[in-house]
């Protein structure tokens, strides 16, 4: 799946549009950070060798504030009141804080109490951020921090990949997601509900197909038109290999599929391939109909799929492992499959990461799983114990 759902072309974006977006090329820095000496502290900005030996009274002959150009000097025996951000006066080598000095109004004069090194209080030009710097490396996604640096040095815009659309849509005749009274045989829709957040979560832009129902032809024209305007395709339901499905019927007949049967449970049915729009080849994965299944392969197999299509790297794709220790015993038979159990990752008090099961595993039991925040790795076998130590995949933090 990785190898065919490939990068989307990256693009210059504007600073304010580049926010979740993951950076195709390393950005480096047009200006130096702070681009001219100032204060890091309100105080008084004098020279260090007339504070060697405290109480020293100095005469104030001005103040600077942050924006002001630094029109005062100071002179042996002078301090210029300055704030924070200012830029730092002629002569000046040193900041006293404002808390180490006692202002002498009647005399515009102010007592500093302590004596200071050179350099103390001052922030050098390009001490954060030197022009020329690489400030990001190709491969990273765009946090409110990174937002704050690149403006910081005047970076407009930077090279990003687009956020993929990804169309999402539910089949059956027995969904019901408007409300009315359900009659016999219907079911509320879930999947759909809940896939178009996580697809939103994964970085992308979700766009809603809503429900389709048993129809060939009303498939058809809906898959296809998704394909024509989204970048992937989610779909839930009639992927199993005894399934007689429309959705089945349709992609085998419109798309290059495979059908596959996964060692692991839940979600052991899954589908991959790609539908052809034009030039382009639209990956369609198809998802398990039954809800924790749905939850389970979509972030195992399509999320790291679908990231990987917004530019991120492997290490970034996936989600993270951390090595947990059980508080319960976990209890299977050997089948040859992996298990991926839903529990609840907290901090212990003796530092570290436990993980509590939560009682309710059947794949049609999604109010379980919505308690959760990580899925446990239970290997084929015949289960583990309380106390032993254990894989889980974290997908929310603990």
């Amino acid at each position: 799946m990785l190898s065919r759902c490939t990068r989307l072309t990256s693009s210059p974006v504007a600073l304010e549009d580049l926010y979740g977006l993951v950076l195709a090329d390393a950005v480096t820095a047009p200006e130096s950070v702070p681009p001219f000496e100032n204060t890091a502290v309100d105080g008084y900005a004098v020279r260090s060798s007339d504070v060697v030996s405290p109480p020293a009274t100095l005469k104030v002959v001005g103040e600077l504030t942050a924006g002001a150009a630094p029109g005062i000097a100071v002179e042996p025996g002078t301090a210029v009141r300055i704030m924070t951000g200012a830029p730092i006066p002629e002569g000046c080598d040193a900041i006293v804080m404002v808390e180490d000095t006692e202002r002498l109004e009647d005399v515009d004069g102010v007592v500093v109490k302590t004596s200071v090194p050179a350099g103390a209080g001052i922030r050098l030009a390009g001490s954060d951020i030197k022009r020329g710097d690489v400030l990001f490396s190709a491969g990273v996604e765009v946090n409110a921090a990174m937002l704050g640096v690149l403006s910081s040095c005047n970076v407009r815009s930077a090279s990003a990949h687009p956020r993929p659309r990804v169309a999402v849509l539910s089949t059956g005749d027995e969904l019901v997601d408007d409300g009315s009274p359900l009659h016999i045989g219907q079911i509320r829709e879930s999947n759909r509900t809940m896939l178009l957040r996580l697809v939103a979560d994964a970085g992308c832009e979700s766009v809603d197909y809503g429900i389709v129902r048993d129809d060939e032809d009303a498939l058809e024209r809906v898959l296809r038109e998704a394909a024509e305007t989204c970048d992937a395709i989610v779909t839930s339901g009639g992927v199993s290999m005894g399934d007689y499905d429309v959705v089945k019927l349709v992609l085998s007949r419109i798309a290059d599929m495979r059908w596959m049967q996964i060692a692991m449970k839940p979600a052991k049915p899954f589908a991959f391939g790609e539908i052809t729009a034009g030039t382009r080849h639209v990956p369609v994965f198809g998802l398990p109909g039954n809800p924790v299944s749905s939850f389970v392969s979509f972030e195992l197999l399509a999320r790291p799929a679908l990231r990987s299509m917004a530019g991120h790297p492997a290490t970034t794709a996936f989600r993270s492992y951390a090595t947990v220790i059980l508080d319960d015993d976990i209890q299977r038979k050997s089948d040859g499959k992996v298990h991926f159990d839903r529990v609840f990752a907290y901090w212990h008090q003796d530092g570290r990461l436990h993980v509590r099961r939560s009682d309710a595993q059947a794949s049609h039991q999604l109010s379980a799983s919505a308690q959760t925040n990580a899925l446990l790795e239970v290997p084929n076998g015949n289960g583990m114990k309380a106390g032993d130590t254990a894989r889980a995949l974290l997908f929310r933090p603990a």
